[in-house]
């Protein structure tokens, strides 16, 4: 595999979509001029008292000219596809050192920095909770959200306050200077039925680099979490 940064486009060089050359035609291939000349010498030295029909002649010409056609046709895509992953590493190449929320419960909060999260409210609630622990597993911070219609909540959290939704809500971490830059882990949780239920959340976290694997799809490599695919973001941050 091969990585990408944003400062280093020479990376291209070194993929295999690029570097692929022309193969050259074996000896032992059946070219279009070696067919017709087959194909008249064959004509040539037919039983003149027994002649071949015609139309098998041109079975065999329709048929070699169908496999050239499918041939011609499989390179083009070929083709194509290396282009089409040429031109998709580019342009994730452009989220190195940007921020993209994936599924997980673990994020890194810097200094002067927010984690943005999503979460998928099966139904409305009133009483989801919000907790948060450090990286050695002490809860540091619990946050009760209250009432909760059903959809995707978003929010957004600086060590200090929590904004959901777009609005600032009342509450404010127990820490008076808020909690320092470290990594978090989130667990949301929820009433749902009556069973106290543990919800699925997506995190926000930088991507380092973007790697290119064998199969042409693209990975990205996120700080704190590692790599993801780039089918699994969820969404990416200002």
């Amino acid at each position: 595999m091969s990585e990408l940064n944003a400062t280093n486009n020479s990376v291209f060089n070194n993929l295999s979509i690029r570097d692929k050359k022309e193969s050259t035609p074996q000896d032992n291939e059946l070219g279009q001029s070696a067919f017709l000349e087959l194909m008249i010498t064959q004509l040539e030295n037919q039983d003149p008292l027994s002649p071949q029909d015609n139309t098998e002649f041109v079975a065999q010409l329709a048929q070699f000219s169908s496999v050239e056609s499918l041939d011609k046709l499989n390179n083009n895509f070929d083709s194509f596809t290396n282009n089409f992953v040429a031109n998709q590493a580019l342009q994730a190449s452009s989220l190195v050192g940007r921020s993209v929320t994936v599924p997980t419960d673990t994020a890194i909060l810097e200094s002067g920095n927010v984690v943005s999260a999503s979460i998928d409210v099966p139904s409305s609630t009133g009483d989801l909770s919000v907790s948060i622990y450090n990286e050695a597993g002490e809860l540091v911070d619990q946050i009760s959200l209250g009432e909760q219609p059903a959809g995707e909540m978003v929010m957004r959290w600086d060590g200090l306050n929590f904004e959901v939704n777009g609005d600032l809500t009342d509450w404010q971490s127990s820490h008076e200077n808020g909690l320092p830059a470290g990594t978090y882990k989130f667990e949301v949780t929820s009433s749902i039925d009556g069973v106290d239920t543990v919800l699925e959340t997506a995190l926000s976290a930088n991507v380092n680099s973007v790697t290119v694997a064998s199969n042409g799809s693209l990975i990205l490599n996120l700080a704190g979490i590692g790599a993801v695919s780039l089918a699994d973001v969820k969404q990416f941050n200002e």
